[in-house]
């Protein structure tokens, strides 16, 4: 079985990730710092610590298990933090994808799946956005993500390191199994709030902003199955095995659901009240965000066929009553 190096496997994308790439017939082997990742989730393959900027351990890594592609989820995400912090993130995320697509090349590990955001947009509300959108991102998560996807463009044409690009919409859901699923300190995900409000875990769930443009006034955004997700990195992956020309995919379902219908079907799902406190508006929160995946579904063959709001938050319900990680 090939081994595929993926970078934030202890996290709750990568550690879905993980799963898949096992139970798809590759030996996932995880690198990361736990610094937000959990040793628990590293269920699948074999573990390695370390840390994107540490050049001589991921020579270490790269010589060991040679790896026959990189998939590359590790970064810090925190779109308020990025704001506040825009350094931590361009070292983090950019230098340390920068040591890792060195480190890759010199090994000769020339096929990366990268994790993108639609962060890389920017302030675009109310329009469906595709590939071809300009990208004009408003915060240094964003920034940063456009930057590394820049250096994969350069590295092809100095090193053939050939890649996929996905750019995330709202990611939510679990594995259906309930083995992993999405913990995240501090909570800033909708699903997982609703679903600890409604456990007691935290007072109310606040709603920012409920004068919107929309229906019911609550912002509109675009959600898809975590597992969905992943399966798209696998056909990504094939994708780089059979040659193909590196390419960059939207993935999204193409349509949205509001705050406040999040919140009547969890608790349709749960059988639990959601308490809930109006707030103002978050600046530069987007009224309505919604992803083109017309790229993704015609060319890679990718259907998002589990990212309907019941399914999504009854999986994360269901893993959400087995318990948490700990560090």
């Amino acid at each position: 079985m090939s081994n595929i190096l993926v970078t934030g496997g202890a996290g709750y994308i990568g550690s879905h990730a993980c799963k898949a790439l096992k139970a798809a017939g590759f030996t996932p082997v995880t690198y990361d710092n736990l610094s937000t990742g959990w040793e628990q989730a590293v269920r699948y393959g074999p573990f390695e610590q370390g840390d994107l900027t540490d050049r001589a351990r991921l020579d270490q890594v790269f010589a060991a298990y040679r790896p026959e592609a990189v998939l590359h989820f590790a970064a810090l995400s925190q779109v308020g933090e990025s704001m506040r912090e825009p350094g931590l993130y361009w070292h983090n995320n950019v230098a340390g994808s920068l040591c890792l697509f060195e480190a890759a090349v010199q090994a000769g590990c020339l096929k990366v799946v990268f994790s993108s955001t639609c962060a890389t947009y920017g302030d675009q509300d109310n329009v469906v956005l595709d590939e071809t959108s300009d990208r004009n991102p408003i915060n240094a998560y964003g920034g940063s993500k456009r930057a590394i996807e820049d250096i994969l463009r350069d590295f092809e044409a100095a090193h053939g390191l050939r890649h996929v690009i996905f750019r995330y919409f709202n990611v939510a859901g679990a594995d259906p199994e309930a083995e992993v699923g999405e913990f995240h300190q501090p909570e800033t995900h909708l699903i997982p709030l609703i679903l600890e409000a409604i456990a007691g875990r935290r007072d109310a769930l606040t709603i920012f902003g409920t004068d919107y443009d929309t229906p019911d006034g609550t912002c509109i955004r675009d959600y898809v199955h975590v597992m969905d997700l992943v399966d798209a990195h696998i056909l990504g992956l094939r994708w780089l095995q059979d040659n193909r020309q590196s390419r960059v995919f939207n993935l999204g379902t193409g349509s949205g659901f509001s705050v406040r219908e999040v919140i009547d079907r969890a608790e349709a799902i749960t059988g639990k009240t959601v308490p809930v406190i109006e707030g103002m508006r978050r600046p530069g929160d987007c009224t309505k965000l919604v992803s083109g995946s017309t790229r993704a579904m015609t060319e890679l063959g990718w259907a998002p066929e589990r990212s309907s709001l019941d399914r999504m938050i009854g999986d994360a319900w269901r893993w959400y009553q087995t318990g948490h990680y700990t560090k």
